[in-house]
């Protein structure tokens, strides 16, 4: 993931070197105070050479969708093959902070997923919905290679969208294959389905001392505990006792770091290179396709260079 606080002037460096290390995918966000996702994705894409771009999430509720299909069709044009778009609902409270929350957000999701899907494909737009207008619209330039679009969802009924309207599945951290079992179950679909995307956030630290990882990615874990993350705590084993060690903790950051190692191992990708690579292949065992790591550090560059030891070695030396 390009880390959505990264100084602008590091961003193309930091995309250029993922793909440089040998990984397969960046992933940009789009965060309410931070960067656009189209706005990034364009130019990582113009200023590497084969590495999938990911963008994960545009929120519906903030643009028109025959605007932003022609946005994501003009990027697959200019790179075939290379782009997947997230869509969802957005952080409710940043969604309503600007004005953009819709009264049924599910009802929005599915207008707006089905709306852009035929789009894209080049075929009209449906018939005016509650929220989605686009009878007539049809998109005169089309990409030979359509993107995927994937929703970034996490309750029951928005999985349940995914399933039926989307071509996979964006899954926040952190997704502990557990979560990614259920998410799935929830989303109708089948994991390892050819042309099903399941595309997963994790924090990750990778460090020869396996303890040092552990403290040093705790802090990327203290949204964890609170309300909003319950779906990805609900399928752990853990999880009740989780919510009750935070109930006697202070506050959020004191939960993190005095949770125990195990949970701290279960909820991101971390340790030594070898167990950092054991919890990305259980993630894919569980349905997986994209395994998306997010640095963590005062030194994102840094930290990419520890995660790329996860990868497959390659013959030529970087």
């Amino acid at each position: 993931m390009l880390p959505r606080d990264l100084p602008a002037r590091d961003v193309l460096s930091f995309a250029q070197r993922a793909e440089a290390l040998g990984f397969d995918q960046i992933w940009v966000v789009e965060d309410l105070g931070f960067r656009g996702g189209l706005a990034q994705a364009g130019p990582v894409l113009a200023a590497t050479q084969n590495i999938g771009v990911g963008v994960g999430i545009l929120p519906a509720g903030a643009r028109n969708v025959a605007f932003a299909a022609m946005e994501l069709a003009t990027l697959a044009q200019l790179f075939p093959g290379r782009l997947t778009a997230g869509i969802g609902h957005g952080m409710p409270d940043w969604m309503k902070q600007s004005g953009a929350w819709p009264a049924s957000p599910l009802a929005l999701l599915r207008e707006y997923t089905t709306a852009l899907r035929l789009l894209l494909r080049g075929e009209p737009g449906p018939a005016d919905g509650q929220y989605v207008q686009t009878a007539g619209v049809v998109l005169n330039e089309i990409p030979e290679i359509v993107p995927p679009v994937i929703l970034g969802v996490r309750r029951p009924k928005s999985l349940a969208v995914a399933g039926q309207f989307a071509d996979g599945l964006l899954l926040a951290e952190p997704a502990a294959p557990a979560y990614i079992t259920a998410s799935t179950e929830h989303a109708g679909m089948v994991p390892h389905t050819p042309g099903t995307h399941i595309v997963t956030y994790d924090a990750a630290v990778v460090d020869d001392d396996g303890d040092a990882a552990i403290e040093r990615v705790r802090p990327a874990l203290t949204v964890v505990s609170e309300p909003a993350w319950a779906a990805h705590l609900d399928p752990l084993t853990f999880g009740q006792a989780l919510r009750a060690h935070r109930e006697k903790c202070p506050d959020a950051n004191s939960a993190a770091r005095t949770m125990p190692a195990e949970w701290v191992r279960a909820l991101s990708i971390v340790g030594t290179p070898d167990q950092a690579r054991e919890s990305i292949r259980a993630r894919h065992a569980a349905g997986a396709t994209s395994v998306v790591l997010i640095p963590v550090g005062a030194d994102p560059s840094a930290s990419l260079g520890d995660l790329a030891r996860v990868l497959p070695q390659r013959d030529d030396t970087l």
